[in-house]
C-alpha cells in the first residue's frame, strides 16, 4: 500500500500495489491486508520535522487491522536515536535528534509502543541516517551496535535487511540497529 503507486518504478510483477494513505484508509489497508502472511511498514514524513502523528496514528489502524485479518508478521522501520537507541547512538546525531527531530522521533516512540503491546511478531529495524546510495549487502544489524560519527547506510541496503529478515526472523518481538 503505497500513497501513490505511480511514483513507483516498475515492479516485480508479483508485487500487488494498492494506493492508499494511513490512518485515512483504513478499508483500502483491510481490503489489502487479505491473503497476507506479512508486512513491511515503512511511513514516514519526508523532508518535514513534523509528524502530524503519522506513525501513531497509523499504528492504531494498522496494529488491530493486521491482528483481525491473521496476519501475525510485521515488520517496522523505525529510526536511530528512537527509543531506547538514542542513548547508544553517538553525540552529534543525538543533538540533531533532540534539535531537529523531536517531534518525529515522539511519534515513532508513541507508534512503537502500540506495535509492542501488540501479539504481532514484530521486528523494528533502526536505521542510522539514510542515504540514497546502492544496495551493498555490507551492513552491520544488531539490537546494539558501537557507532561512531554520523553512521549512514541506504535505503537499499536496510530493504536488503527487511526482506532477508521476513525469511530470517532472527530479530522477532525485538529492535534491531542497521548500519554502514
Amino acid at each position: 500500500m503505497v500513497r501513490d503507486a505511480s511514483k513507483l518504478p516498475p515492479a516485480d510483477p508479483r508485487l500487488h500495489l494498492v494506493s492508499g494513505a494511513l490512518p485515512s484508509d483504513a478499508a483500502t489497508l483491510a481490503a489489502a491486508l487479505r491473503g497476507r502472511d506479512a508486512v513491511i511498514c515503512a511511513l514516514g514524513v519526508r523532508n518535514a520535522f513534523k509528524s502530524g502523528g503519522l506513525i501513531e496514528g497509523a499504528m492504531r489502524v494498522l496494529v488491530p487491522a493486521l491482528e483481525r485479518a491473521g496476519v501475525r508478521r510485521l515488520l517496522l522501520m523505525s529510526a536511530n536515536g528512537v527509543g531506547e537507541t538514542r542513548v547508544r547512538s553517538p553525540l552529534l546525531p543525538r543533538i540533531m535528534y533532540r534539535l531537529l527531530l523531536g517531534d518525529i522521533f515522539t511519534d515513532k516512540e508513541a507508534g512503537e509502543a502500540i506495535v509492542r503491546a501488540s501479539n504481532l511478531e514484530w521486528t523494528i529495524a533502526y536505521p542510522t541516517l539514510l542515504t540514497d546510495g546502492p544496495r551493498t549487502g555490507r551492513y552491520r544489524a544488531g539490537e546494539t551496535l558501537e557507532l561512531r560519527g554520523m553512521p549512514k547506510i541506504s535505503r537499499a541496503d536496510v530493504a536488503d535487511f527487511l526482506l532477508r529478515e521476513l525469511a530470517a526472523r532472527a530479530y522477532v518481538r525485538k529492535g534491531v540497529v542497521l548500519s554502514n
